[in-house]
């Protein structure tokens, strides 16, 4: 059970940036979540979105090169210590952790994340029973 997450390249310079979200209000695209980290020339935006499919559709239509991926969202308490203890239940399971970041959302912590193994941490996240979301579900939560 995953969310779909689009990854764009943007380069750091003046507008950039807004150009693509203006693409995404033109749409009808609702942000959920985003971070970008960056270089000195260009950053990777990272977004989790309603629609990531249509979103994609406009990006390229745009002529900006899209990918979409699979990655994990779960949810946790909104207290200390949650992210800390759901990251030990997979990393003590040997998994990596590639990139992760987190939100509130509907009183909730999401974590997002991507991992080296993700067949065997589908299987971690229903041993453990921690709260994963996919699209709708994460969707149904804004």
């Amino acid at each position: 059970m995953t969310v779909h997450q689009i990854s764009i390249f943007v380069e750091n310079k003046s507008g950039t940036l807004l150009r693509v979200l203006d693409l995404f209000k033109e749409a009808g695209v609702q942000l959920i979540a985003s971070t970008i980290s960056d270089t000195v020339e260009y950053g990777i935006y990272r977004i989790i979105c309603s629609e990531p499919a249509r979103a994609c559709e406009v990006l390229r239509a745009a002529g900006i090169s899209a990918s979409m991926s699979e990655v994990f969202a779960i949810t946790l308490d909104n207290c200390p210590g949650r992210a800390a203890d759901a990251v030990r239940v997979i990393t003590d399971e040997g998994i990596g952790i590639s990139y992760l970041y987190s939100f509130l959302l509907g009183g909730k912590g999401i974590l997002v994340f991507r991992t080296d193994d993700a067949a065997r941490t589908e299987e971690i996240i229903q041993k453990y029973q921690l709260g994963v979301l996919d699209d709708e579900a994460l969707v149904a939560l804004v």
